[in-house]
């Protein structure tokens, strides 16, 4: 089964959901990519991840232009923008779907109060993918 993940920046939501996937099932072939991709994945989501044993260090946000040529079993908008920004892709997508959660890096406070918001929105990604995942599989 092969996913794609699109959020705008591809530096925080799609990132963790595409861990999780990848942490549910090594057999997906996941992807994520942004429709205006930031230059790194957020430090606070790369430290929020590796709280709960997945290593999303290594992630590199991603255009989503360079997947429309391909072809995919899901593709799934993280964010609204995404959704409404969402490119046509050329290849075969059997499913659409949109699953959206608030933008982690938009907190403000103090380095505790925005952990807890990249917690909070990191827990809502692990319920909603685990949902997905058990969905389709």
């Amino acid at each position: 089964m092969k996913i794609l993940i699109l959020c705008t920046g591809n530096s925080c939501r799609s990132q963790m959901a595409e861990g999780f996937l990848k942490s549910f099932d090594n057999s997906l072939t996941v992807y994520s990519a942004g429709t205006n991709p930031s230059g790194q994945v957020h430090p606070l989501a790369v430290q929020v991840m590796a709280e709960i044993g997945i290593d999303i260090s290594t992630g590199v946000p991603e255009n989503v232009d360079q997947y429309l040529d391909q072809s995919f079993d899901y593709v799934i908008t993280v964010c609204d923008n995404a959704r409404e920004t969402c490119p046509v892709f050329m290849g075969n997508v059997k499913q659409r779907l949109h699953l959206g959660f608030a933008d982690p890096a938009e907190a403000s406070g103090t380095t505790e109060e925005k952990l807890a918001e990249f917690r909070r929105v990191r827990n809502e990604i692990r319920e909603t993918f685990e949902s997905f995942y058990h969905r389709i599989v």
